[in-house]
């Protein structure tokens, strides 16, 4: 591994840690959202429900203390894993294309060099993304199986992410914890070319000309990465509501199926539910995460450098 791919893997999980601060809360209202769309009217409906019930720690995980820590190092992980993938992917492609550095890239070249570092980050994701859509909807999958007299995972005293594991393990083997990769990988790979692609074609955008990239400043760079999020999210989202479902109700046919019944049933404007806070914490953390993640480059490349 060399220094590039380091820089990029330390960049990201710090670009991460602040974007879990700014968009957690929104991400849990989300998840419920997507997962009961009936029993919220609306976002606004929803955050305060989550308030008055569990506090403001509810907006961080449900009912666990440490739940931020935990949400954090699932997305220091997710994010470390995908801006290493990215960065060697851009040289890969630079490579082939016979240019010298990442600026001379393309925005169907950063499209391309984001889609596939997104399968390495979908591998990592898929486990401990199911076990944050649990923690998040525990509150009202043992609402639901207290009124069905259902026996469920969730209904434990000890719901921590590590028990919630062990109990995915225990019932349904290591294969378990990859519920929804197909779902994941459908939503990361077209997803994350949207996501890298409108963060440099913004960023192309805001620059002057015989200005680099990197030059734009703060506020630029953070609205480049509120793009890249909004990018991401108004095309995939659909397919996040479905597999959000998928980790926590665990249908028993394939995702066609589920799918088309979840159509049939409840509409196709339920796989919408929950898009508004998602747009407004992801224009935020996104933009966060980015801003931070190429300031953190910047220093560590100019540390090296120095050497």
């Amino acid at each position: 591994m060399n220094s590039n791919a380091i820089i990029d893997f330390f960049s990201g999980t710090a670009g991460a840690t602040a974007s879990v601060y700014v968009g957690q809360p929104l991400d849990t209202i989300k998840t419920k959202l997507q997962t009961f769309p009936n029993k919220y009217k609306h976002f606004f409906q929803c955050g305060r429900t989550i308030f008055r019930e569990n506090g403001l720690r509810g907006l961080y995980a449900g009912t666990l203390p440490s739940l931020l820590a935990n949400a954090a190092g699932f997305y220091l992980l997710k994010n470390g894993i995908l801006f290493m993938a990215y960065g060697q992917c851009q040289h890969f492609i630079c490579i082939l294309r016979h240019k010298t550095n990442n600026e001379q890239l393309t925005t169907v070249e950063n499209m391309a060099a984001g889609s596939v570092a997104s399968i390495f980050s979908s591998i990592a994701l898929c486990p401990t993304e199911l076990v944050k859509c649990r923690i998040q909807t525990l509150h009202e999958v043992e609402q639901m199986n207290s009124l069905n007299n259902k026996s469920s995972i969730f209904k434990k005293i000890n719901s921590s992410p590590v028990s919630i594991t062990r109990d995915i393990i225990r019932e349904e083997g290591i294969r378990g914890l990859f519920r929804g990769l197909t779902t994941t990988l459908l939503r990361e790979f077209p997803g994350y070319g949207c996501f890298f692609g409108g963060y440099e074609l913004t960023r192309k955008i805001l620059t002057h000309e015989n200005q680099k990239k990197g030059d734009i400043g703060f506020v630029k760079t953070w609205l480049s990465g509120g793009m890249a999020g909004v990018c991401f999210w108004i095309i995939m989202f659909p397919i996040d509501a479905i597999k959000s479902r998928i980790q926590v109700f665990k249908p028993k046919m394939s995702l066609s199926r589920y799918t088309l019944q979840i159509i049939k049933l409840e509409g196709f404007k339920v796989l919408y539910a929950g898009l508004a806070p998602t747009l407004i914490r992801t224009f935020l953390a996104t933009g966060a995460l980015f801003i931070t993640y190429e300031q953190i480059r910047f220093y560590l490349n100019q540390m090296i450098s120095s050497q």
